[in-house]
């Protein structure tokens, strides 16, 4: 089959040759116009040299690269992403502890516009592009080829990142939800039809197991708990008190039954439905340990400066509250908020809290979540712990 063609301007090559997959609108001369959205797509350079294939979209991404080559993806090339991702998966994740990982983590693994999460024999598909989502099937498949038998499912869920009229559906299988996994063998139930993003925050994984070691004998505070992930560590690690906060009910009572899932009292440790600003009002010095991990607080640039004071105001609030010789993990998950700008913020937090503020470590993303070298936008997670005296 033929394809259509984008060329870029003189000179705006460059980025291509170093592999960054995005083409952005302003570097493109021209593009004939039969070209829809979806469609994959040859780049051309100015001298009609071609860069590589991707799926063309009208924006500011006009086109996310597939290939950096003179060669089109073929149905052969979709079965060898998948297997190649699944490699990297077992070697860096999955053992007899841990059953679920991020799959496909987009730009990194050469599939920009697709994430797919693995949980314990089911695949859950997320669309960032429309040429992802034309794709799904042949994805789905790819899928099924890699793991055979093994794949008990496949569902497809992008109404909330492409449009309200595209359906989530099984591509193929089901199962009964909500869905058990082990992860670092703590287990948790997972509901993608109806959860947030995939159904589970697997970006947590090593900051939650990493939160245990500080919480031997505490009082810890999850907030933002959704299902409780950072709430099971803590207890697994014997933390004398852990109470866990978020706005949705739904979120709490999935963290009720994950907390009971794992041999816990929710009598002993319980969770509240509660705006997180407002629960802390009252807590001075109550716990020994805080999480804040919030949804994004700016999901495009526009947004980037009201979100930042909103992260100010949040860290601030916690470092106030938190007892003398406490310890905060805050973290950001907004892709336009990058490391730099993050610190700053929580640096601007600490003097307007008055508090002696050392920083123990930085965190980030599991390695089931790469980031190109070529593509450093792919760094989404920041994080801090801090030592508030």
């Amino acid at each position: 089959m033929g394809f259509s063609t984008v060329m870029l301007k003189k000179g705006r090559e460059q980025s291509v040759l170093r592999r960054h997959p995005w083409v952005f609108s302003g570097a493109i001369q021209k593009k004939e116009s039969s070209v829809a959205d979806g469609d994959c797509v040859a780049v051309v350079s100015h001298a009609g040299v071609v860069l590589g294939y991707g799926h063309y979209q009208r924006g500011t991404i006009a086109v996310r690269l597939l290939t950096f080559e003179a060669l089109p993806p073929t149905p052969a090339w979709w079965r060898e992403k998948v297997g190649q991702a699944y490699m990297l998966r077992q070697t860096l994740v999955e053992d007899e502890n841990t059953n679920c990982f991020r799959w496909i983590h987009g730009e990194a693994d050469g599939l920009p516009g697709l994430i797919i999460d693995y949980y314990n024999g089911v695949a859950v598909m997320q669309a960032h592009s429309v040429g992802m989502h034309l794709h799904r099937q042949a994805i789905a498949d790819a899928l099924r080829e890699v793991l055979g038998a093994r794949l008990a499912a496949v569902y497809y869920r992008s109404q909330t990142t492409l449009s309200k009229e595209v359906s989530n559906e099984y591509l193929a299988g089901m199962v009964a939800l909500p869905h058990a996994i082990t992860e670092h063998g703590h287990h948790f139930l997972v509901d993608w039809e109806e959860g947030q993003k995939t159904g589970f925050f697997l970006d947590q994984r090593e900051n939650r197991q990493l939160l245990g070691r500080y919480c031997r004998g505490k009082r810890v505070l999850n907030t933002f708990c959704y299902t409780g992930g950072f709430s099971v560590y803590a207890l697994a690690h014997q933390a004398a008190v852990v109470h866990s906060v978020d706005a949705s009910e739904k979120a709490i009572a999935l963290t009720r039954k994950n907390i009971e899932l794992n041999g816990f009292s929710n009598q002993a440790h319980p969770s509240f439905v509660a705006d997180t600003f407002e629960f802390l009002k009252d807590k001075t010095d109550e716990y020994d340990v805080m999480v804040l991990d919030p949804p994004a607080f700016a999901k495009h640039r526009d947004a980037r400066h009201q979100a930042m004071k909103g992260y100010q105001r949040l860290n601030a609030e916690a470092m106030r509250k938190i007892k003398p010789g406490g310890v905060l993990f805050t973290f950001s998950c907004s892709q336009v908020v990058d490391k730099q700008l993050f610190y700053d913020t929580v640096v601007s937090a600490g003097v307007h809290a008055g508090r002696d503020i050392r920083v123990l470590q930085h965190l980030g993303q599991p390695a089931d979540h790469p980031v190109s070298l070529f593509h450093p936008e792919g760094e989404y997670l920041k994080g801090l712990v801090l030592y508030v005296g």
